[in-house]
């Protein structure tokens, strides 16, 4: 067996908190927030909004830097809501919601879930690791920033660790699917069990960190862009944990969950992939945001996401106006 690469710590400062479930809208019609008003603007030659439905630990980066820079740009305006990757799908399933452009978290989740018909294409544009973070005035950032391992502290704690509900979230199965590969990772019969045993449940992905930022609680199983949105010190960890690595993908899938749907989701390294579905109110402005997304990736890796040359890679018919 390998030995573990030694956890570093690290603190990232880019940027504020934000509260993910906020709808944002530029100009008239997004400040005026009636849909009556945006039908009106079509009839007289305007354009509407794009409505984007996300994963939830896009949030700060769509709402603080993709939306608005999209609407300085075109035409239209811009309104994002966000959810666990796995409650954006159930959604679209369900007809309660009709996005002009879907974003999961997992890249098969999107291409699993929603049948061709309505997604017949979509293209991935970045990935991202897990990371823990925590608030540096609690004993358990403490004993990170004394580098203590992660493992320990977390399976030791005397307070709060939150993650996202697995059966709406990646975020929340793939914390629970690092336990199992780090209980093989490091050798220590149990440590899957013990490390969830002190887990709290957060049901809004967007949210998990609030409560850190308030010091009302210790640490959380994140990715890492939501930390690095967050101005939180966060723990990297070894590359056969964090799911960034598609070297590891056979590793990764050692590790498996069931929703409670009875969906059985194999570890995979985290890969964003987005769609304008054919059901989309307002396609043509869905394939503008997703260009536009394309052809900024250092918007993306400035909020903590990785994007490689291997990025955008798509997958399906993608509209030649979709692809930079």
């Amino acid at each position: 067996m390998t030995s573990p690469v030694s956890d570093t710590v690290r603190s990232r400062w880019a940027g504020t908190g934000h509260d993910g479930g906020t709808l944002s809208r530029r100009g008239f019609l997004q400040a005026a927030g009636a849909a009556g008003l945006g039908t009106l603007a079509g009839c007289l030659g305007g354009h509407s909004d794009v409505s984007v439905l996300s994963a939830g630990s896009l949030a700060t980066l769509f709402e603080d830097t993709i939306g608005p820079a999209f609407g300085d740009a075109h035409e239209y305006g811009y309104r994002g809501e966000f959810h666990g990757s796995n409650a954006v799908m159930r959604m679209v399933l369900d007809e309660q919601k009709r996005p002009d452009v879907i974003v999961s978290a997992d890249a098969e989740l999107l291409r699993t879930r929603l049948p061709d018909d309505v997604a017949p294409w979509d293209v991935v544009f970045g990935s991202n690791a897990l990371v823990i973070a925590y608030g540096p005035e609690t004993t358990v950032g403490e004993r990170l920033e004394a580098d203590e391992p992660w493992h320990e502290v977390l399976s030791e704690a005397d307070a709060e660790i939150a993650r996202s509900d697995p059966d709406l979230d990646p975020l929340g199965y793939r914390a629970l699917q690092l336990f199992d590969l780090a209980e093989q990772y490091y050798d220590r019969d149990g440590l899957a069990a013990a490390l969830t045993e002190n887990l709290v449940i957060d049901p809004q992905e967007a949210h998990i960190l609030a409560r850190i930022e308030a010091q009302e609680r210790a640490a959380a199983i994140v990715y890492k862009n939501m930390a690095v949105d967050h101005d939180l010190p966060y723990v990297e960890l070894p590359s056969k944990l964090d799911f960034s690595n598609p070297e590891h993908a056979e590793y990764y899938a050692q590790a498996t969950y069931t929703t409670e749907d009875g969906t059985t989701v194999e570890g995979a390294p985290v890969l964003y992939n987005a769609t304008v579905p054919s059901t989309a109110p307002n396609p043509e402005a869905g394939r503008a945001f997703l260009r536009f997304l394309l052809s900024n990736p250092e918007m993306l890796t400035e909020n903590g996401l990785v994007v490689t040359d291997a990025f955008p890679r798509p997958h399906g018919p993608v509209p030649e106006e979709v692809l930079p």
